[in-house]
């Protein structure tokens, strides 16, 4: 490993500004470039995407309670008052580490000075990747839209078949995965069901929906303290979550899971379980962990290379012989941390190492409901109401731009009293994966004049054309 202090940097030297390459507008990234910003050089942040994710509340895009406006905001934006920083909307598909060269999609090459790689992670599904089709994740914005249109979808085809067959499918969602956002999904999804949508159908009920939370480890939030797992299983089943801890997803199919050799019928089946690295990471030519992630030194650099910092999920980094989490905070102090080491070679000041300040981490499970490790400026493990509190003041406190959160307090605090989500709108496809599988199966009772038929329902359509028929 790279452990010296050597600026890559001929300092002061043929009147050229260093070029330092941002690859990824995530927390590590804006936040190096915003570091960066400040500095005597020229800064170019690619992503492929011209916004910038607020990740902690996208499960809230998903469950309809927010708009992607309120979450997300464009990179130009949060950076133009940087007039050494440059933004392009591309894609880095190579990196000639030797040449200090970057090969983007358009074809365009980017020579750079330092490189700071921040490109995150994605979807890990251990080797079934045609589980993703019936199974999205939801690491972005247009994840999360998917999984909105699929909750939402799920409800409205029910009340469509009842309306018409006097029956539907089960109303079985299923979250694979019970680290934090397997957890924010479940609950979330239990909300929906038993609260805002209440009083929205004529024909089901969506407070009899069923929410399956499967765990492959032996209790959810395993990276948590055990007391908080406690109590977030306590809270999980208060909401009427059904957890299965110990559990291992075997198949994943169009409508359906098998979880060991039982299977459960889905309307709408989420991927919560895992994350694979960037595969921007290989492409440096540097060790990698088993997941993909670059393993760096000290000074968030690979093996010698020390004009490239790692940071954020793409980082593999160990301090007190433990990996340190890929979260917000670490990839926040991880951005800032490199600009700052850039800052240091610039003023021909040795480099120090860098060191994870943890502050916490929280969860939240539904409404008035989280659970919360407080590590500053005090210690504390809280649950239940005092936990969801600190959890929405620090998620508006760390959202970028006064506006957007604004737009949040004033979207929760009329959720909260109002049991209305603002942003329940399905668009795309009106079709549901393993959906008429399951409309024309079992559910279907040869015994009554129109299958499946519940009393005190009168079928329309094409069901009464059938009824009438038969009679």
């Amino acid at each position: 490993m790279n452990e010296t202090n050597t600026s890559p940097w001929a300092a002061q030297t043929g009147g050229r500004r260093p070029r330092v390459a941002v690859v990824g507008g995530g927390f590590a990234g804006i936040n190096a470039a915003m570091e960066l910003g400040k500095l005597a050089v020229d800064v170019t942040l690619i992503d492929r995407r011209n916004h910038h994710t607020f990740q902690p509340l996208l499960y809230q895009v998903a469950l309809a309670v927010l708009s992607p406006a309120q979450i997300a905001q464009p990179i130009r934006g949060i950076l133009k008052n940087f007039n050494n920083t440059q933004v392009l909307m591309d894609e880095v598909t190579g990196i000639d580490s030797s040449e200090h060269e970057l090969q983007l999609a358009s074809g365009t090459t980017i020579q750079y000075d330092y490189l700071i790689l921040a490109t995150g992670a994605t979807h890990s599904y251990f080797g079934h990747e045609e589980w993703a089709k019936s199974a999205p994740g939801l690491k972005s914005i247009e994840d999360a839209l998917e999984i909105r249109r699929r909750v939402l979808l799920a409800f409205e085809l029910a009340e469509r078949h009842m309306l018409e067959h006097g029956w539907h499918p089960p109303l079985n969602f299923v979250v694979i995965g019970g680290g934090p956002t397997g957890v924010e999904l479940a609950g979330a999804i239990s909300d929906i069901a038993r609260l805002y949508l209440r009083h929205d159908f004529r024909k089901i009920q969506p407070s009899e929906a069923r929410v399956l939370l499967v765990e492959g480890s032996p209790r959810v939030l395993a990276t948590f303290p055990e007391d908080l797992s406690e109590k977030a299983l306590k809270q999980l089943k208060d909401i009427g979550v059904e957890v299965w801890n110990n559990k291992q997803v075997t198949e994943v199919g169009p409508g359906y899971v098998k979880v060991g050799d039982e299977r459960v019928e889905a309307a709408v089946i989420l991927w919560a379980a895992g994350v694979a690295a960037s595969p921007l990471g290989r492409m440096l030519g540097a060790p990698v962990s088993k997941r993909g992630t670059v393993i760096v030194d000290r000074f968030l650099n690979p093996t010698d290379m020390p004009e490239v910092f790692v940071c954020g999920d793409l980082a593999y980094f160990e301090q007190d012989g433990h990996p340190v989490p890929g979260v917000a905070q670490p990839a926040m102090q991880m951005g800032r941390h490199a600009a700052r080491m850039i800052a240091a070679d610039l003023a021909g000041k040795p480099r120090t190492g860098f060191r994870y300040f943890d502050k916490g981490d929280m969860a939240t499970i539904g409404r008035l409901a989280a659970v919360a490790k407080i590590e500053w400026p005090f210690k504390a493990h809280w649950g239940g109401f005092m936990a969801w509190i600190t959890w929405s003041v620090i998620h508006i406190y760390f959202l970028i731009g006064f506006r957007n959160r604004l737009q949040l307090f004033w979207s929760w605090t009329w959720t909260f009293f109002t049991f209305t989500d603002s942003a329940r709108l399905i668009t795309g496809d009106q079709r549901l994966p393993g959906w008429e599988d399951a409309t024309h199966g079992s559910a279907h009772d040869p015994e009554n004049p129109v299958p499946g038929q519940i009393p005190g329902v009168e079928p329309v359509g094409m069901a009464a054309a059938e009824a009438r028929q038969r009679r």
